[in-house]
């Protein structure tokens, strides 16, 4: 793989003193200056641009939605591929508000996907189910990665310049968990979540299944890509890959709920390189979410309880980072719009202040010595 460059600190520091020019009081803008520093150290350019984003959606089903996790049937993976296809889900509609360029890959998905409109990169039917076995072959999982490498390959190509990464399989909340857990340690009880709605037995059932998958398959946590092909899914393990083709190429990636947020962890375990290139876009109403992010010491921009996917929560937090771009573009510096900077009063103020003290001692100095004072 292409080594991922190290952030452009230098300029990093220039576009934060340029920040100080612009006609506001220094800060005052909050985040919303890290951001744009983050961007300009993430891009190397005093003034990055990220429109227009591109969306991937990757799709693939997990053979532990035979267990009973999901409150949904495994075969509403493929009608949701459709649905993308089709333009009707929630992240066909964001996207088309910000303006992205929009791709669905089938990575696994079990049944029959539409004719049209859909990249096929199949690796496996679904995964193994991770209660009764391995979810796939280590080789499996970095032929799923290469998948994602190429989808940011070609968003980057046709002129992308952010990366959102979305998913969509039923039962991947419940491999999300299991690798979470696997990663770092917490508590089953304390990482599962409602996913697709499962509450009461189902969600003791589904903590249950996850507990027992982590026993059996006893993934190695220093060895990422054990957890993953033990415990993850085909969809994870491709956008492992587009994150990495997307730092490797200097684009900022913002990063969506809970199970991207995992695949995020993943892949900076593999290469903690990639980590300044993820911005992460919203917290989910997932209880792992919190904990995944923790794990990567991220603060999320957004917190509106989502828990959708697709990349939903990503797309509705890129307008902040236009706002970031805009402001370093469109806003005017004190000089060039004739306002008086509260730096350069103050420093004059100071520089008033020294004289009149300087005074001061003057006439104290000559009234000690019996002097006249001057005209």
């Amino acid at each position: 793989m292409p080594p991922i460059p190290a952030p452009d600190t230098a300029r990093a520091g220039r576009v934060a003193r340029y920040l100080d020019t612009l006609t506001k009081p220094p800060g005052s803008l909050g985040r919303l200056e890290a951001l744009a520093v983050s961007l300009a150290a993430i891009t190397g350019e005093d003034f990055p641009r990220v429109g227009p984003p591109g969306v991937v959606v990757f799709a693939a089903d997990h053979g532990v939605a035979a267990e009973g996790v999901s409150a949904f049937p495994q075969a509403v993976t493929a009608q949701m591929v459709a649905n993308f296809v089709a333009g009707g889900a929630a992240i066909n509609a964001f996207a088309r508000r910000i303006g992205a360029r929009l791709e669905v890959v089938d990575v696994g998905v079990a049944n029959a996907l539409p004719a049209e409109g859909v990249v096929r990169e199949r690796i496996r039917p679904g995964t193994g189910n991770l209660a009764r076995e391995d979810a796939m072959r280590r080789d499996e999982a970095l032929s799923a990665i290469a998948v994602g490498r190429r989808a940011a390959e070609r968003a980057a190509e046709a002129g992308c310049r952010c990366l959102i990464a979305g998913e969509m399989g039923i039962a991947n909340t419940t491999a999300s968990s299991a690798m979470l857990a696997a990663l770092t340690g917490v508590p089953v009880a304390e990482l599962v979540g409602p996913g697709t709605g499962v509450a009461g037995e189902a969600l003791a059932h589904k903590r249950a299944v996850i507990e027992a998958a982590l026993a059996a398959r006893a993934a190695d946590p220093a060895d990422p890509l054990d957890v993953l092909a033990k415990l993850g899914g085909l969809e994870i393990a491709a956008m492992v890959g587009a994150y990495r083709e997307a730092a490797a190429r200097r684009l900022p990636i913002l990063v969506d709920g809970f199970i991207a947020t995992v695949a995020a962890l993943t892949a900076c375990r593999l290469d903690p390189a990639l980590r300044p290139y993820l911005i992460f876009g919203h917290r989910s109403h997932e209880p792992g979410h919190a904990h995944a992010l923790a794990a990567l010491d991220a603060e999320p921009l957004l917190a509106m309880e989502l828990r959708l996917g697709e990349g939903s929560g990503a797309a509705l937090a890129f307008p902040l980072l236009e706002a970031a771009t805009a402001m370093l573009a469109e806003m005017a510096t004190f000089d060039g719009a004739g306002v008086d900077d509260r730096s350069e009063h103050n420093d004059r103020e100071e520089h008033n202040d020294r004289e009149e003290e300087s005074d001061r001692e003057e006439h104290n100095d000559r009234e000690g010595k019996g002097e006249r004072p001057r005209a």
